[in-house]
Protein backbone atom coordinates (compact mmCIF):
# COMPACT_ATOMS: atom_id res chain seq x y z
CA UNK A 1 0.00 0.00 0.00
CA UNK A 2 1.20 3.44 -0.88
CA UNK A 3 2.29 5.48 2.63
CA UNK A 4 -1.18 7.21 4.40
CA UNK A 5 -1.05 10.55 4.00
CA UNK A 6 -0.48 12.85 6.69
CA UNK A 7 -0.08 16.90 7.71
CA UNK A 8 3.12 18.66 8.62
CA UNK A 9 4.34 21.44 11.24
CA UNK A 10 6.10 24.21 9.10
CA UNK A 11 8.03 24.54 12.13
CA UNK A 12 9.28 20.95 11.93
CA UNK A 13 9.42 20.43 8.40
CA UNK A 14 12.73 22.60 8.28
CA UNK A 15 14.10 20.74 10.97
CA UNK A 16 17.47 18.55 9.78
CA UNK A 17 17.26 15.43 11.06
CA UNK A 18 13.96 14.89 12.52
CA UNK A 19 11.12 13.26 10.20
CA UNK A 20 7.02 14.07 11.84
CA UNK A 21 3.66 13.54 10.92
CA UNK A 22 0.20 14.38 11.82
CA UNK A 23 -1.48 10.56 10.81
CA UNK A 24 -5.40 10.95 10.57
CA UNK A 25 -7.79 8.43 9.48
CA UNK A 26 -7.03 8.09 5.58
CA UNK A 27 -4.93 5.40 4.07
CA UNK A 28 -5.30 2.26 6.31
CA UNK A 29 -7.02 -0.99 6.28
CA UNK A 30 -9.40 -1.23 9.17
CA UNK A 31 -13.34 -1.20 8.46
CA UNK A 32 -16.63 0.17 10.09
CA UNK A 33 -16.24 2.66 13.01
CA UNK A 34 -12.66 2.34 12.54
CA UNK A 35 -11.92 3.04 8.73
CA UNK A 36 -9.11 3.10 8.30
CA UNK A 37 -5.80 4.23 9.42
CA UNK A 38 -6.98 3.25 13.02
CA UNK A 39 -3.09 2.68 15.24
CA UNK A 40 -5.07 3.10 18.34
CA UNK A 41 -4.26 -0.14 20.43
CA UNK A 42 -6.61 0.48 23.08
CA UNK A 43 -9.52 0.08 20.68
CA UNK A 44 -11.76 -2.73 19.77
CA UNK A 45 -10.67 -3.19 16.34
CA UNK A 46 -9.48 -5.96 14.40
CA UNK A 47 -5.93 -6.82 16.24
CA UNK A 48 -3.98 -7.46 12.65
CA UNK A 49 -5.61 -4.52 11.03
CA UNK A 50 -4.34 -2.13 13.81
CA UNK A 51 -0.75 -3.88 13.46
CA UNK A 52 -1.10 -3.23 10.05
CA UNK A 53 -1.88 0.25 10.28
CA UNK A 54 0.91 0.61 12.90
CA UNK A 55 3.54 -0.43 10.15
CA UNK A 56 2.27 1.57 7.83
CA UNK A 57 2.83 4.30 9.71
CA UNK A 58 5.84 3.29 10.83
CA UNK A 59 7.11 2.91 7.60
CA UNK A 60 5.82 6.31 6.53
CA UNK A 61 8.55 7.75 9.14
CA UNK A 62 11.30 5.60 7.99
CA UNK A 63 11.62 4.41 11.43
CA UNK A 64 12.58 1.18 13.06
CA UNK A 65 9.78 1.22 15.92
CA UNK A 66 6.71 2.70 16.46
CA UNK A 67 6.09 3.32 20.14
CA UNK A 68 2.90 4.50 22.35
CA UNK A 69 2.08 4.83 25.80
CA UNK A 70 -0.65 3.65 27.33
CA UNK A 71 -2.29 6.99 27.67
CA UNK A 72 -3.88 8.09 31.28
CA UNK A 73 -4.39 11.78 31.17
CA UNK A 74 -1.25 12.50 33.42
CA UNK A 75 1.36 14.42 33.34
CA UNK A 76 3.63 11.28 33.97
CA UNK A 77 6.92 11.47 30.64
CA UNK A 78 9.07 8.59 29.67
CA UNK A 79 12.53 8.68 28.76
CA UNK A 80 12.86 6.89 25.79
CA UNK A 81 16.41 4.55 25.71
CA UNK A 82 15.11 1.19 23.98
CA UNK A 83 11.77 -0.25 22.28
CA UNK A 84 9.11 -1.54 25.19
CA UNK A 85 7.73 -4.96 25.06
CA UNK A 86 5.08 -3.76 27.07
CA UNK A 87 3.38 0.03 27.29
CA UNK A 88 4.51 2.17 29.79
CA UNK A 89 1.73 4.23 31.94
CA UNK A 90 2.15 7.64 30.58
CA UNK A 91 1.55 10.41 28.64
CA UNK A 92 4.27 11.49 26.90
CA UNK A 93 7.91 10.24 25.68
CA UNK A 94 11.25 11.97 24.95
CA UNK A 95 13.93 10.40 23.57
CA UNK A 96 17.59 10.98 21.99
CA UNK A 97 17.90 8.13 19.88
CA UNK A 98 17.65 7.55 16.56
CA UNK A 99 15.23 5.81 14.65
CA UNK A 100 12.79 5.11 17.85
CA UNK A 101 9.40 7.15 16.90
CA UNK A 102 7.44 8.46 19.33
CA UNK A 103 3.74 7.98 18.33
CA UNK A 104 0.68 9.69 20.42
CA UNK A 105 -2.54 8.38 19.96
CA UNK A 106 -5.53 10.93 20.33
CA UNK A 107 -9.40 11.80 19.09
CA UNK A 108 -9.49 15.11 19.98
CA UNK A 109 -7.12 15.23 22.97
CA UNK A 110 -4.14 17.91 21.61
CA UNK A 111 -0.85 15.89 20.35
CA UNK A 112 2.15 17.94 20.65
CA UNK A 113 5.03 17.17 19.09
CA UNK A 114 8.60 19.09 20.29
CA UNK A 115 11.81 18.72 18.74
CA UNK A 116 15.55 20.55 19.35
CA UNK A 117 17.49 20.08 16.14
CA UNK A 118 20.85 21.30 18.07
CA UNK A 119 20.55 18.96 20.56
CA UNK A 120 18.73 15.80 18.24
CA UNK A 121 16.16 15.68 20.97
CA UNK A 122 12.67 15.02 20.60
CA UNK A 123 9.59 14.49 22.35
CA UNK A 124 5.58 13.71 22.13
CA UNK A 125 2.87 14.73 24.41
CA UNK A 126 -1.14 13.46 25.07
CA UNK A 127 -2.52 16.77 26.53
CA UNK A 128 -6.25 16.36 27.02
CA UNK A 129 -7.68 18.62 29.28
CA UNK A 130 -6.95 16.57 32.37
CA UNK A 131 -2.99 16.55 31.30
CA UNK A 132 -2.65 19.80 30.13
CA UNK A 133 -3.95 21.12 33.14
CA UNK A 134 -1.49 19.07 35.45
CA UNK A 135 1.57 20.13 33.66
CA UNK A 136 2.20 17.47 30.82
CA UNK A 137 3.48 19.90 28.24
CA UNK A 138 6.19 21.57 31.10
CA UNK A 139 7.13 17.63 31.83
CA UNK A 140 7.77 16.99 28.43
CA UNK A 141 10.06 20.10 28.57
CA UNK A 142 11.82 19.42 31.20
CA UNK A 143 12.54 15.51 30.33
CA UNK A 144 13.71 17.44 27.01
CA UNK A 145 16.04 19.16 28.99
CA UNK A 146 16.99 16.53 31.38
CA UNK A 147 18.90 14.65 28.32
CA UNK A 148 20.34 18.03 26.80
CA UNK A 149 17.65 19.68 24.84
CA UNK A 150 18.25 23.99 25.53
CA UNK A 151 14.31 25.18 26.05
CA UNK A 152 14.69 27.92 23.80
CA UNK A 153 15.92 25.86 20.69
CA UNK A 154 12.77 23.73 21.34
CA UNK A 155 10.12 23.41 18.83
CA UNK A 156 6.85 22.48 18.94
CA UNK A 157 4.30 21.63 16.55
CA UNK A 158 0.27 21.10 17.89
CA UNK A 159 -1.51 19.10 15.91
CA UNK A 160 -4.90 17.61 15.02
CA UNK A 161 -7.71 18.03 18.19
CA UNK A 162 -10.73 19.44 18.90
CA UNK A 163 -11.38 23.15 18.30
CA UNK A 164 -13.15 25.77 20.49
CA UNK A 165 -16.40 25.83 17.54
CA UNK A 166 -16.84 22.31 18.43
CA UNK A 167 -15.75 21.74 22.12
CA UNK A 168 -18.74 22.81 24.53
CA UNK A 169 -18.26 22.56 28.56
CA UNK A 170 -20.59 23.14 31.29
CA UNK A 171 -19.97 25.67 33.90
CA UNK A 172 -17.89 23.51 36.34
CA UNK A 173 -15.04 22.67 33.32
CA UNK A 174 -14.54 26.91 33.71
CA UNK A 175 -14.48 26.71 37.26
CA UNK A 176 -11.54 24.54 37.16
CA UNK A 177 -9.58 26.19 34.79
CA UNK A 178 -10.23 29.55 36.09
CA UNK A 179 -9.69 28.57 39.21
CA UNK A 180 -6.43 27.20 38.78
CA UNK A 181 -4.91 29.60 36.36
CA UNK A 182 -7.11 32.81 35.90
CA UNK A 183 -5.94 33.96 32.70
CA UNK A 184 -7.63 30.75 31.03
CA UNK A 185 -11.16 32.95 31.22
CA UNK A 186 -10.10 34.53 27.66
CA UNK A 187 -10.40 31.12 26.09
CA UNK A 188 -13.89 30.68 26.75
CA UNK A 189 -16.36 31.83 24.73
CA UNK A 190 -20.36 32.31 25.52
CA UNK A 191 -22.47 29.46 24.44
CA UNK A 192 -25.82 28.33 24.79
CA UNK A 193 -27.31 28.68 28.72
CA UNK A 194 -24.64 27.89 30.76
CA UNK A 195 -22.76 26.46 28.73
CA UNK A 196 -19.47 27.78 27.50
CA UNK A 197 -16.45 26.62 24.09
CA UNK A 198 -13.08 26.41 25.05
CA UNK A 199 -10.23 26.82 23.46
CA UNK A 200 -8.25 24.17 24.92
CA UNK A 201 -5.12 24.26 21.39
CA UNK A 202 -4.87 28.09 22.34
CA UNK A 203 -4.20 27.04 26.38
CA UNK A 204 -1.70 24.40 25.20
CA UNK A 205 -0.29 27.23 22.94
CA UNK A 206 -0.30 29.53 25.56
CA UNK A 207 1.41 27.14 28.02
CA UNK A 208 4.05 26.18 25.83
CA UNK A 209 4.89 30.31 25.57
CA UNK A 210 4.63 30.82 28.95
CA UNK A 211 7.22 28.06 28.95
CA UNK A 212 9.72 30.26 27.28
CA UNK A 213 9.40 27.85 23.55
CA UNK A 214 9.83 30.64 20.75
CA UNK A 215 9.08 28.33 17.81
CA UNK A 216 5.30 27.42 18.25
CA UNK A 217 2.97 26.49 15.73
CA UNK A 218 -0.43 25.15 15.67
CA UNK A 219 -2.17 23.46 13.08
CA UNK A 220 -5.87 24.15 13.76
CA UNK A 221 -7.17 21.08 12.46
CA UNK A 222 -10.61 20.58 14.40
CA UNK A 223 -11.02 16.43 14.41
CA UNK A 224 -14.82 17.01 15.69
CA UNK A 225 -15.94 18.60 12.29
CA UNK A 226 -13.55 17.47 9.69
CA UNK A 227 -14.70 14.17 9.61
CA UNK A 228 -13.57 12.73 6.19
CA UNK A 229 -9.86 13.09 7.77
CA UNK A 230 -10.08 12.54 11.43
CA UNK A 231 -11.66 10.31 14.18
CA UNK A 232 -13.32 12.09 16.82
CA UNK A 233 -14.42 10.58 20.13
CA UNK A 234 -16.68 13.56 20.56
CA UNK A 235 -18.23 12.85 17.35
CA UNK A 236 -18.39 9.34 18.32
CA UNK A 237 -20.86 10.71 21.41
CA UNK A 238 -22.95 12.47 19.57
CA UNK A 239 -24.22 9.68 17.64
CA UNK A 240 -23.62 7.24 20.01
CA UNK A 241 -21.46 4.52 18.45
CA UNK A 242 -19.58 1.81 20.23
CA UNK A 243 -16.17 3.15 19.80
CA UNK A 244 -14.29 4.95 17.64
CA UNK A 245 -10.41 4.87 16.22
CA UNK A 246 -7.27 6.86 17.32
CA UNK A 247 -5.26 9.76 15.06
CA UNK A 248 -1.57 9.56 15.57
CA UNK A 249 1.54 11.84 15.79
CA UNK A 250 4.63 10.77 15.26
CA UNK A 251 8.25 12.09 15.47
CA UNK A 252 11.54 10.58 14.86
CA UNK A 253 15.16 11.08 14.67
CA UNK A 254 16.42 9.56 11.79
CA UNK A 255 19.51 7.09 12.28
Amino acid sequence: MPAPPHALAENLSGLDGIRHGFFGRRGGVSTGFYESLNIGQGSDDDAQAIRDNRDLVRDAMGAEKLLSCFQVHSAKTVTVTEPWHSRPQADAMVTAVPGLALCILSADCVPVLFADANAKIIGAAHAGWKGALSGVCEATIAAMEEIGAERELISAAIGPAIQQESYEVGPEFRDTFVGEHEWTDRLFKAGRDDRSHFDLTGYVETVLRREGLNAVENLGHDTCSMEDQYFSNRRRNHRGESDYGRNGSVIVLEG
